[in-house]
């Protein structure tokens, strides 16, 4: 069977739950709540196994907060012995607009710090991405209050839609690839 490994980056506790950084945890989270799944915690993160047409998906959502978030990912790949390209990380991006999606197969972090550490436990900057864009609609040296803010009325409603499409990409991304998922979803 094989195997992928699908992490969605946040910050552990309630304070954080509905703040644009999180979205990682949030699609998660909507993935399980679809497909009746439930997390449970384990080592370096919260964890629940998806299984679809003879694909199993882990879902991790970190517990090492976003700036250590490597730990998790490369403890998981190597236990459950998946190979990178079978890894799919989820981040908010400031440099997209709200709900643009883009999927890459790799990349610099972007001044992300949750991605910076995943390159550097992993020694490399080769393996697919999923950035969901919170826009960069924050005055000058208010970064850090707009990505640990809530989502705005009009943003809650609208995230909706982008949920529901975001857990299509994961399942795209197991079953169809990663370049039929980017052909078919990137600038949706």
């Amino acid at each position: 069977m094989k195997k992928f490994l699908i992490v969605g980056l946040g910050n552990i506790g309630s304070e954080y739950a509905n703040t644009r950084h999180n979205i990682g945890f949030k699609i998660l989270d909507y993935v399980a709540h679809a497909e009746g799944i439930s997390f449970q915690t384990q080592k370096l993160g919260d964890v629940a196994e998806l299984k679809i047409k003879g694909r199993t998906l882990l879902l991790l959502k970190p517990n090492t907060y976003m700036n250590l978030s490597g730990k998790a990912v490369n403890y998981w790949l190597e236990k459950e012995k998946i190979e990178k390209e079978n890894l799919l990380v989820i981040t908010d991006d400031l440099n997209l607009a709200f709900g643009t999606i883009r999927i890459k197969t790799k990349g610099t972090d972007g001044g992300h710090n949750g991605l910076k550490n995943i390159q550097l436990l992993l020694n490399s900057s080769e393996y697919p991405r999923f950035r969901f864009g919170i826009s960069d609609a924050f005055k000058k040296g208010k970064q850090v209050d707009y990505v640990l803010g809530e989502w705005d009325e009009i943003e809650k409603e609208q995230l909706k839609e982008r949920l529901a499409l975001s857990a299509e990409i994961i399942k795209s991304f197991a079953l169809a690839g990663l370049n039929t998922t980017m052909n078919t979803f990137n600038g949706k």
